[in-house]
C-alpha cells in the first residue's frame, strides 16, 4: 500500500506484526489518554471497561508505575484484571470510593481515583465511575457508546474535576506505546485469523464476538 512517509511509524526490533498492529489504534489511543491525563507519581489510575482498550489501559498504567484499579461489572473479568496487573478490582464508582490507597510509609491515602480512563462502550458505566473521582481528578473519555448519552454526575462540579476527550494525540505517544510492547511490559490479547478467513473475522468483529482484538495475518 502506498502511504505518505510521515504517516508511517517504524516498528521496534523484535516486535511481531500481530502485536504491533493493534497498538497503532487501540494501544495508541489508550496510552495517549494516559499521557494526556498527566498523572503524578502518587496518583491512582482507574480503568473503566476491561475490553479491547481497557485490557491495554491496565497494563500501560502499571508499566508506567501507577497504582491501578480495574472497574468492571463482569465477574468473569476480575481474575483477568488481576493477571493484567490491576492492584484491585471494583464494580462501580461506589466501589472506587471504598477502595483505600496508601502512601509509601503505609499511611492511608484517601479514596477514589485521580485519573479515570473511560474505555468502556457504556456511558452509563462511565458516568457511574465518575462518582469515584478525587478532587482535581481527570476523566479521559475514549470509549464511545453506540446508544447511550453521557449524563455527567455532580461530582465533576463538587470535586473540581475535568472530562477530557482523547483519541490519538502526540506522535511520541505511539512510539512509547510500541516500545512498552517491544520490551514485554504490555501484551495485546488477540484472536488471529488467516487472510483467507477475513470475511469471517470481519463478521465476528461486527457482531461483537471477538474477545479483545482481532488480527488478520496474511499467509506467506
Amino acid at each position: 500500500m502506498v502511504a505518505y512517509a510521515d504517516a508511517t511509524q517504524l516498528i521496534p526490533n523484535g516486535l511481531s506484526y500481530d502485536q504491533a498492529a493493534p497498538i497503532f489504534c487501540a494501544g495508541y489511543t489508550v496510552y495517549s489518554g494516559l499521557r494526556l491525563a498527566n498523572p503524578k507519581p502518587h496518583e491512582r489510575v482507574a480503568v473503566v471497561g476491561i475490553g479491547a482498550l481497557g485490557h491495554l489501559g491496565i497494563q500501560y498504567s502499571k508499566a508506567a508505575g501507577f497504582e491501578t484499579i480495574a472497574v468492571t461489572h463482569s465477574k468473569d473479568k476480575e481474575e483477568l484484571a488481576y493477571k493484567l496487573g490491576a492492584d484491585s478490582v471494583v464494580s462501580d464508582g461506589e466501589g472506587l470510593l471504598k477502595e483505600k490507597g496508601q502512601h509509601d510509609d503505609g499511611s492511608p491515602d484517601g479514596r477514589g481515583a485521580d485519573v479515570i480512563l473511560a474505555t468502556s462502550n457504556s456511558y452509563n458505566a462511565t458516568a457511574d465511575a465518575i462518582k469515584g473521582i478525587r478532587p482535581d481528578g481527570r476523566v479521559i473519555l475514549m470509549g464511545v457508546s453506540p446508544s447511550e448519552s453521557l449524563t455527567v454526575p455532580p461530582e465533576i462540579l463538587f470535586k473540581h474535576a475535568r472530562i477530557i476527550g482523547s483519541t490519538q494525540n502526540d506522535r511520541e505517544h505511539l512510539y512509547e506505546a510500541l516500545d512498552y510492547v517491544a520490551k514485554g511490559k504490555v501484551k495485546v490479547m488477540t484472536e488471529t485469523s488467516p487472510l483467507e478467513e477475513i470475511s469471517n473475522a470481519y463478521d465476528k468483529v461486527a457482531n461483537g464476538n471477538v474477545r479483545f482484538k482481532a488480527v488478520v495475518k496474511p499467509t506467506k
